[in-house]
């Protein structure tokens, strides 16, 4: 950017960073590069991404867009650009750092709630409850926050928190909460992957060299990324325990796996046999699947069927016979 800079041109940055990023740092790139002086030569704002992939309904035009400026005329600028485009208009913070903070505090408070969400769970496995029928009952009330437990991967959520814990303790301070909730999300796929084979044992069946089928590999449902994907610590904690599992995703990109994972995508035609089965991505296709469906995956031998159903997209009551039937 700094190599092709102009004079009276307005570079606006739009990733997530811990507040101070653009001014500290991309800035003296920019003039180092350019010659320019930045105030004089060029100006600079900031408007933080906001798009949700695979989401139809918050679409960038949709979603009210923080723009911030370096000084008011620069503001003023940057806001009448994105006007033209966000339709749900535009919300003037009143620097950059601020609209940088905002940005970096929405991927981590999401992250904090689902890492409760996910303590949760643990704490009620323990307790013999179900999570999403406490989570039913609790939604009941008119102010509590509707957050499930899953895995939280993503180059977002999953990443932007220690942005901010970073700069944090660069000044001194040790994030608790928001570093307890990484570690929380963080261990989720090794969580699963224990259970599983806790119910293994349960069902009589042999671990070491189980047949595992891996429905979903992508790190939310709907959308073909597969960077920083939670799934694929459930993939290597499984194969400490001697079990090379199958795994299928229509809607992720193959390529990408195979090239950061190396792994190969099976046809779920090929998921036969199965000692268990993890459905880990809520994928639209998934919920097609019937009773049936799934009861086809499973090696017919077995008395009880394994069944993981990480984010409860099926109704629990449909797999009470013959199956042991898990959700976080």
């Amino acid at each position: 950017m700094g190599q092709n800079l102009v004079k009276g041109s307005v570079v606006v940055f739009e990733s997530t960073v811990y507040p101070g990023v653009t001014e500290d740092i991309c800035v003296p790139i920019l003039e180092a590069e350019s010659g320019l002086k930045c105030g004089v030569d060029f100006k600079i704002g900031y408007s933080p991404e906001r798009i949700n992939p695979g989401d139809k309904v918050h679409r960038l035009e949709t979603i009210t867009k923080i723009v911030s400026g370096m000084d008011e005329e620069t503001l003023d600028t940057v806001a009448k650009v994105y006007e033209l485009v966000v339709e749900a208009g535009v919300y003037r913070a009143e620097s950059i750092k601020v609209a940088e903070a905002a940005k970096v505090i929405e991927n981590s408070q999401r992250d904090i709630n689902i890492a409760f969400m996910n303590e949760l769970s643990i704490i009620f496995h323990k307790m013999g409850i179900d999570t999403k029928a406490v989570l039913d009952a609790a939604g009941t009330k008119w102010n509590f926050l509707k957050f499930s437990p899953g895995l939280v991967g993503g180059h977002c959520i999953g990443v932007d928190p220690y942005y901010l814990t970073y700069k944090a303790e660069e000044l001194g301070y040790h994030s608790q909460i928001i570093l307890s909730g990484r570690r929380i999300n963080d261990d989720m796929g090794r969580y699963v992957a224990e259970s599983l084979v806790k119910n293994l044992i349960k069902s009589d069946i042999p671990v070491k060299g189980a047949k595992v089928a891996i429905l979903g590999f992508t790190f939310k449902e709907n959308c073909p990324d597969t960077r920083n994907t939670k799934v694929i610590d459930i993939y290597k904690e499984l194969g400490e325990y001697g079990i090379k599992p199958a795994v299928v995703d229509p809607a992720a990109d193959a390529d990408e796996a195979k090239r950061l994972y190396g792994i190969t995508f099976c046809d779920v035609k090929e998921i036969k046999d199965m000692d268990a089965v993890v459905v880990a991505v809520a994928h639209s296709r998934f919920l097609e699947l019937s009773k049936e469906d799934i009861a086809a995956f499973f090696n017919p031998q077995h008395k009880v069927k394994v069944l993981m159903d990480i984010k409860g997209l099926f109704d629990k009551k449909d797999f009470q016979e013959d199956y042991l039937y898990w959700r976080l």
